[in-house]
């Protein structure tokens, strides 16, 4: 986990960042009734039925498209840790011989990342799997089901502020961005390359912040994540970085099950573990 960080370390990393993040999402808008319909994950493991988040409407509805289409259908869990997740979605698991290692495969185009403080990785979050790219754009195909471990209050108190800090960079990055902010950008730069932490903190909490704080309010845990974070699990600290666009309603053992097989190396289950994945059309 992240520890904490002074102020003046922490604007010399944002200097380093220099395109906008879009986990800079501030939305703690709550889900509403839903009509879109559950999908049905089954396993030799047993069902596992998904609820996906109408906060994300393009991941959702390009998992509908995939599932609709068959695209899922005898493909593998290939990368499986225990108290953590277990991944799957790869087009090449499908005829994958026994040992080949796995998790590059794709569809070709990517989902701009779909961050809301309103979703996060509690034990059956359903989430996007990516590549490292400054946009956390998603793969295409490739998901991950949460199995987590549980945490404890301060654990999510350093997650908080690695997201805040993340936060920050991206808007100082955006706000540098802007033509209008050349005087600004200007001065930063003046205190910064000539060592004037002092001055740089104050010109940093008098002029920047008040600024930034109109672009993203800061991230923090309601008290009912806090509660399932610290009583069921998660991993917290994909939060913010990893689109979550769903969530597991029925079939949380069978998520334990599968995160239990033995793996080989690539944490590829020894025996293989395929999927089939239907969307339960709503009448």
């Amino acid at each position: 986990m992240i520890k904490n960080v002074a102020l003046s370390t922490i604007l010399l990393v944002i200097m380093a960042v220099c395109s906008p993040d879009t986990s800079a999402q501030d939305s703690k808008s709550k889900e509403k009734p839903s009509e879109t319909p559950l999908v049905e994950l089954t396993t030799s493991y047993g069902v596992i039925k998904i609820k996906l988040s109408d906060l994300t409407p393009k991941h959702r509805d390009n998992f509908l498209k995939l599932a609709r289409a068959g695209f899922y259908d005898s493909l593998l869990f290939h990368r499986v840790i225990s108290n953590f997740m277990i991944q799957g979605g790869d087009p090449e698991s499908k005829h994958a011989e026994a040992g080949k290692m796995l998790g590059n495969g794709d569809v070709g185009y990517t989902i701009p990342a779909e961050f809301n403080d309103a979703l996060y990785h509690k034990k059956g979050a359903l989430c996007a799997a990516r590549t490292e790219n400054p946009e956390k754009a998603s793969s295409g195909c490739q998901f991950y089901i949460v199995q987590g471990s549980k945490f404890t209050d301060n654990d999510l108190s350093m997650t908080e502020e690695r997201i805040n800090q993340t936060r920050k960079q991206s808007g100082l990055a955006k706000l540098f961005a802007d033509p209008k902010n050349a005087d600004k950008r200007a001065r930063f730069m003046e205190l910064r390359n000539n060592k004037q932490t002092d001055s740089l903190n104050i010109y940093y909490k008098t002029e920047l912040e008040p600024l930034l704080a109109k672009e993203a309010a800061p991230f923090k845990y309601t008290e009912e994540q806090k509660k399932s974070y610290t009583t069921t699990g998660g991993t917290p600290h994909l939060d913010q970085g990893y689109t979550v666009f769903g969530e597991v309603v029925e079939g949380l053992d069978v998520i334990d099950q599968i995160a239990a097989t033995k793996t080989a190396t690539g944490d590829r289950p020894l025996e293989d573990v395929r999927m089939t994945v239907r969307v339960l059309e709503k009448k």
